[in-house]
Formats: structure tokens, sequence, C-alpha cells
């Protein structure tokens, strides 16, 4: 279910002296929604080893569907549960094993060959793999599909995925490191547990899942809720585009972006030359939810990497809509991370006055991170198919699970998990020209940053756009963030989308905490 239609800002609805609704000396406001696609959700496990197949790849296509007419999407299973989501306008599909190293080593098993071991083994010796199995999209409720898939003949022995040791590097043997995730003063106020098992992967090296998609394409992954952040983004958006000396696709996560939004971003893609990919998920019910939208936000920065894009983009770089770009991000796209699956920016350390709010450079977190650096989340690259090779978002959603018992835990939920996370999965560090923010980062280091992030300062409050208007600004940009700004309200205004001026927000209906 999407918005579809909607004057105002549905997270921000409010009176003026002037109007409460739609209409100047109306009370109605109007919300539109449209339900976009049924959702599949399902298991998948191997019938011989009784456990999930987890990094296996599927693809669900219409029956009949023509090359022409492919609407084909595909995902890839969960170690939690076998779990695989996918979504599908109502009608017959083929759920089929993906090409490549999965289909190389599993078959889709019959459906009929689980009446009992010594049938089950008979059959099995008897009956040949099927190619695909049939499932009808046609409920508005959750509907649980099993696939059972086996091992071919011969490639009993093989591993679908590769291990992830506690330093990054493919393991040898069996067992991870346990993690302990107690804390005084830090993530936890009164848990520990030994959760190694629950990171476990199928072992073994394997060459890359899938196939590369898009490296002549920049892939750029963003979010943002609310007019005002809806904004930024569109000024994130564009400043990209002008710098960037390769093609560039966003990504950006549909769930809750505002119609108005979508046509404004549409219109720039025609403009400047680029694609957009909009993007959603349903956060799975045997996932620990967060109640609040700004933690629900933050929680898909983070947890669902592995399967919010299509399985042929190998590479994102994610960029929070409140940044502008000074540099090329094509470097950041072609710089080696060293077959680490993310890589962030560390936080600056050089404005002197803020350093005693950086929490983690004492207590309980310098102890926990032995001095590795403590990185901030407003951009960083996601290697796609290391990322789902070593089954790292299987590792954050069951440490997330963990640690988010404690609701004291997690404060910064898209920013602390990553960092937490280092010692099993280390981050690769970004230059820090990669971020600046100014409430961390001294004037002098400005020149040289390729993005300007705007930071919450903990030491004052100031409006978002007020920052906006006066951090980017002067002769260190091409153009100041408000003529980027006035470019594109000249689009829209051209093309007749956006938001109407009388409904323009120049608050946050809900403050991000990006760039904390």
């Amino acid at each position: 279910m999407q918005s579809s239609s909607a004057l105002q800002d549905a997270d921000n609805l409010r009176c003026s002296d002037d109007t409460c609704g739609d209409v100047r000396g109306s009370d109605v406001t109007t919300l539109g929604y449209t339900l976009k696609s049924l959702l599949l959700g399902g298991q998948c496990f191997d019938e011989v080893s009784r456990s999930p197949p987890n990094g296996l790849q599927l693809t669900l296509k219409r029956v009949g569907a023509s090359p022409q007419n492919d609407d084909s999407v595909d995902t890839l299973v969960m170690q939690n549960l076998g779990y695989f989501q996918l979504a599908a306008m109502p009608g017959a599909w083929e759920l089929a094993l993906a090409e490549g190293r999965g289909r190389d080593l599993f078959e889709i098993a019959p459906s009929d060959s689980s009446s009992g071991e010594e049938e089950h083994a008979s059959k099995d010796e008897a009956s040949s793999a099927v190619v695909s199995q049939a499932v009808a999209v046609s409920s508005f409720y959750d509907a649980n599909t099993v696939l059972r898939v086996r091992k071919r003949a011969g490639k009993e022995n093989s591993e679908l995925l590769e291990k992830l040791n506690p330093d990054g590097s493919s393991a040898s043997s069996d067992e991870l490191a346990s993690v302990d995730v107690s804390a005084s003063g830090g993530l936890m106020a009164k848990a520990s547990a030994s959760i190694g098992n629950m990171f476990k992967s199928n072992g073994g090296s394997v060459s890359s899942v899938g196939k590369p998609g898009g490296n002549d394409t920049i892939h750029v992954f963003s979010l943002a809720t609310g007019h005002l952040y809806e904004r930024f983004l569109k000024i994130m958006m564009l400043s990209v585009v002008k710098r960037a000396s390769m093609p560039v696709k966003f990504w950006l996560l549909e769930n809750f972006l505002s119609p108005s939004f979508k046509d404004s971003a549409d219109a720039m893609a025609r403009e400047y030359g680029f694609e957009v990919g909009f993007v959603s998920y349903k956060w799975p019910s045997w996932l620990r939810q967060q109640t609040s939208k700004q933690r629900i936000i933050w929680g898909y920065k983070i947890l669902f990497l592995d399967v919010l894009f299509p399985l042929n983009v190998s590479k994102v770089i994610y960029v929070d809509s409140d940044q502008t770009v000074r540099g090329d991000l094509a470097e950041l796209w072609k710089l080696d991370i060293k077959g680490h699956p993310y890589a962030y920016t560390p936080f600056c350390s050089s404005r002197k006055e803020t350093l005693g709010y950086q929490f983690w450079r004492s207590g309980y977190w310098k102890d926990h991170l032995r001095g590795k650096p403590y990185h901030i989340s407003a951009l960083y690259v996601v290697d796609l198919e290391t990322f789902r090779r070593k089954a790292v978002g299987d590792s954050l959603r069951a440490l997330y699970d963990q640690l988010s018992r404690d609701p004291n835990s997690l404060s910064n939920l898209d920013q602390d998990l990553p960092n937490y996370a280092q010692g099993m999965i280390p981050i690769f560090s970004l230059p820090q020209e990669w971020l600046w923010c100014e409430s961390w980062c001294s004037d002098g280091t400005k020149a040289a940053a390729k993005t300007i992030d705007l930071c919450n300062n903990p030491m004052h409050k100031e409006p978002k756009l007020a920052m906006a208007k006066r951090v980017i600004s002067g002769p260190l940009f091409p153009e100041s963030w408000v003529e980027l700004d006035e470019e594109i309200r000249g689009l829209e205004g051209r093309q007749r989308v956006g938001v109407l001026g009388e409904h323009a927000s120049e608050e946050a209906s809900l403050d991000m905490g990006f760039g904390k």
C-alpha cells in the first residue's frame, strides 16, 4: 500500500490561521492510497538437512510472460526460518531458483517428497527435480509458501556461502567467535549472551553469487519522509548528478515517500538524464519491530540491504537525504574496499569544542571498539555481492534482534549496529574527506570535503533549513543550496509537479536524526 494522492504532508498535518484543509477555507484533507502489489512470503528449507539454505537466490516470474513483458522479481532466502518475501500482482506465478551458484548446487524437490523417511528416500531416487514451483498470488493475508530444495547429485559437500570470521575473512572452521553483548552504561544495561551460533552460515569459499549488474552506473540508495526531508533529498540527488562523471541510478525507499515527491523525482530524471527506482519491503513479523517511525526508518537503512534491491545490483552507495555532494561519486564507486562488505567514514575529531560529546571515546564504547574508529552512517558503500555471499544481512538481523531486547540499546540504530558488529563484520574506513559535518569537523577541513552533511549540533539547536542555507553557500560551492533549491522549484513549476507553495513546509515533520 503506497500513498498515491495527497496535497499536504501526511506526516505533518497542521492548521494555520488561513487554512486547515487542502483548499483555503475548508477543513477537509484527502489522502489517497493505492495497493501496488500483494505479498508472497514463504519458507525455504533443504529437505535433507532440514536447514534453511540462506543466501539461495529465488526468482518469481509470471506464468506465460514474454521476455518483452518480463515483470519478474527476485530475492534471497534468509537464515531465520528460511524466510523469503516477494511482491507481485495477483495471478499465477512460477517460483524458481535464480541463475548462478545457487542453481548449480540446488534443485527444487518435488512437492510430494516429504511423507515419511522411507517413502521420501524412494521418491528421491525415482523422481527428477522440478524446474519451478507454481504459486498463486491471490490473497491479502500472509500466505506461507513452502519451497523444498535439495543438493544436486555430487554437490552434497559443496557450500553456498562463505563463513564470516570475526576478522571478516572466510572461515575454515565451523565455529564463529562468540559475541558478548553485555555492557555497563553501553548498548545494553543488563544482558550478556554467547550468540555465535546465531551467525553460522554454510562454509566454503565460493565465487561471487549472481552476476554483476550495472557496473557502468552508480547506484545510490536513500530515503526520506515528510516534505522538508524530501526537499533535501531532491537537492542531494541534483548535487550528485551535477558532479558525477558516470550515469546515476537512484534507489529510493518508497514506503514513506509522498506522491508529490515521486512526481518530482520522475520529472528530474527526465530533465537531468538519470534513473530512479523505487523499492519497498515489509518488516518481517518474526523480527523485533520498532515502534517509532524514526527508528523504523533507521532499521530500513541497515537491516534489509541484502533483499531491498534486485539481485543484479552488485553495489550501492547510501547517501543521507540532507547531504550535498561536492565530489564525484564515481571515485567512491571505483574505490577498492579490500573485500569488506561495506565502507563508512569515521567521525571527524578536528573540531575540539565538540570532542566531549563523542561518547565512543571513553567508557564502554572505547573498551568495545579496542582502537577501531566509530563511523558515521550518513554515507556508506555496500558491496552487495560480498554482503550477500557472506550472509552479512543474516548476521546483522540476528545481532539486532538480540540487542533490541533492551529498549535502552542501539540508541542510534543504523549507526550503533554496524559499529558494534565490527569485531565480526569489519568496516572499511573511507578517507575523512568523504563526509564533512560542521558539528564535528573543523572549518579548515571543509575545502577538501567531498560531501557536506547537515549533522545535528550537540551544543545548540538550529533549524535544518536555516543550517542548509548557511552551510551550503560561499565560494566552495558551484551553486549554493538556495540556488539548487531554486533550480528544482523552477523545474517543478514548468512541469506542474511538486508541492504547492501553500502546502510547503519549512519544518521537519520528523527529525530523522541523520548525521547524528
